[in-house]
């Protein structure tokens, strides 16, 4: 069974068609590339898929569950998780606290332990902070646990946004244009970092990206988008060399 199954997906805003019949599957631990030109309504899929809009049309199935009707955090706790094109960190709180954020979703307390401390509150939050440090060791950001998020060069910010999205354990992690704003070095960084992320946390990834180099050089499979509607698909390779996504998206 594909870890993500999507059919016939299609939204309407009042008489604007921003994507129609849309098909595309992801198997378990596959590496998918979501690309298109601006505006082409790739951030339009991740916000359908994530629950933020809800579609005019079509299916949506994450392990053979329902997606369409569910709220975001109802989302999230079945197992997707997703980053944003303009980081959202909590920039005054601890890169370490930004990842623990991440595990919230996974702890619970009860009302009076969360207020007075007591209970199992010290023993979960001790198990929140191992975690987190163990997600932090993955992206090598062990050593600025302490530091503010605001603090962090701006690569390093992209890595926490993604290692803040791995703490709620995805079965699916959304990346929405990772590479956004980094240099060379730091893209090949970020490189490396997705494919042991992959390894390690045995994850599913659809991304959406602009920088063709970290596509062919990560992604097994592409769907590209023009107008909404699904231009192309197949390898990398052969989708790069398509004519038709060349002209609409790469240029003649």
């Amino acid at each position: 069974m594909a870890t993500l199954e999507v059919t016939g997906l299609g939204i309407s805003f009042g008489g604007l068609r921003a994507v129609d019949d849309l098909t595309m599957s992801i198997e378990k631990g596959g590496l998918v590339g979501l690309i298109g030109p601006n505006g082409a309504g790739k951030t339009t899929v991740f916000n359908m898929l994530t629950g933020v809009y809800r579609p005019t049309d079509g299916g949506i199935r994450l392990n053979g569950e329902n997606l369409i009707g569910k709220k975001p955090y109802e989302i999230n706790r079945m197992g997707v998780a997703r980053t944003f094109q303009n980081i959202r960190l909590f920039p005054q709180q601890s890169v370490l606290d930004n990842v623990m954020t991440g595990l919230n979703n996974q702890v619970q307390y009860s009302l009076a332990e969360s207020l007075l401390h007591v209970g199992s509150y010290h023993k979960k939050e001790k198990e929140m902070t191992e975690r987190s440090m163990e997600i932090l060791r993955v992206f090598g950001l062990e050593d600025s646990a302490q530091t503010l998020a605001s603090n962090l060069p701006y690569g390093k910010q992209r890595k926490l946004e993604i290692a803040r999205a791995l703490a709620t354990k995805p079965e699916l992690l959304l990346l929405d244009e990772p590479a956004a704003g980094m240099n060379p070095n730091e893209t090949g960084e970020l490189m490396d970092t997705i494919r042991l992320v992959r390894k390690e946390y045995q994850v599913t990834i659809l991304l959406i990206e602009h920088d063709m180099k970290l596509v062919q050089g990560i992604c097994e499979y592409l769907y590209v988008l023009n107008f909404g509607r699904l231009l192309a698909e197949g390898t990398p390779d052969k989708v790069l060399n398509d004519p038709a996504v060349v002209k609409a998206y790469l240029g003649d």
